[in-house]
């Protein structure tokens, strides 16, 4: 099959790669909106969270501290301890962007989610196309999720007082994560790694500021990469 070498085919590629956990990915932002708005926010406000932060995870965290009246210290630590995993992120990625400018690779940190991670380093590393290419097809992802995340969230905060309490949208979070996970299993490593930091995650779930994710992903990663290594003797 031909590799798409336009700039233009490659954000159509992303943007179609992306669609078939857009389901999944409107009630995730749904609930956002809805807790953001539950939690006192006002509805500009909780819109104007989801433009700024961009993360799904840390904005449900924040919310619920929020609502809490935690201090705005706790707040935001806790925000970076969710969103560290990010560092991890941009630095696999730091390769592949060198050479793009500095507003192109400022874009894409904006952009980094998950999604927009796992779909771009799949194909990075399977096929060989110019910087300019693979920063189309991030686009195409980042730009999509941006765009359906937020109209999701604002249409919960707008919505979410007419949402019956019996519909639980929050089978959809883990659904979100799990699509994205299951593709990036490619050999064993990765198998241990994922399932390394998938039991961490609960045995150490108890952890002050959401530090189980953080302590699960680094460990997840030295697995991983001891696994290779060892494999590789």
């Amino acid at each position: 099959m031909t590799r798409p070498q336009d700039p233009r085919q490659a954000f159509r590629a992303g943007a179609a790669d992306f669609a078939p956990i857009i389901a999944g990915v409107i009630p995730f932002g749904a609930i956002a909106g809805i807790a953001a708005v539950e939690a006192g926010l006002s509805v500009s406000q909780a819109i104007g969270m989801s433009l700024i932060v961009l993360a799904g995870a840390s904005q449900l965290a924040t919310i619920e501290l929020l609502g809490q009246n935690a201090a705005l210290v706790t707040v935001v630590f806790t925000a970076w301890v969710i969103n560290a995993r990010f560092v991890m992120y941009s630095a696999s990625l730091a390769s592949y962007a060198r050479p793009l400018t500095k507003r192109q690779r400022a874009l894409m940190a904006y952009l980094l989610t998950d999604q927009a991670y796992a779909f771009s380093i799949n194909r990075y590393t399977m096929r060989s196309e110019t910087p300019r290419v693979r920063y189309a097809y991030y686009l195409g992802v980042g730009t999509t999720l941006w765009l359906v995340w937020q109209l999701s969230t604002a249409a919960g905060a707008v919505l979410g007082a007419f949402v019956p309490e019996s519909l639980s949208l929050d089978f959809a979070i883990p659904l979100v994560f799990i699509a994205l996970l299951v593709p990036s299993l490619r050999d064993r490593s990765d198998v241990w790694a994922a399932a390394t930091a998938a039991v961490l995650a609960v045995v150490a779930l108890g952890l002050p500021y959401n530090l189980s994710l953080v302590s699960a992903a680094v460990t997840g990663v030295a697995v991983g990469v001891w696994h290779a290594r060892a494999a590789a003797r």
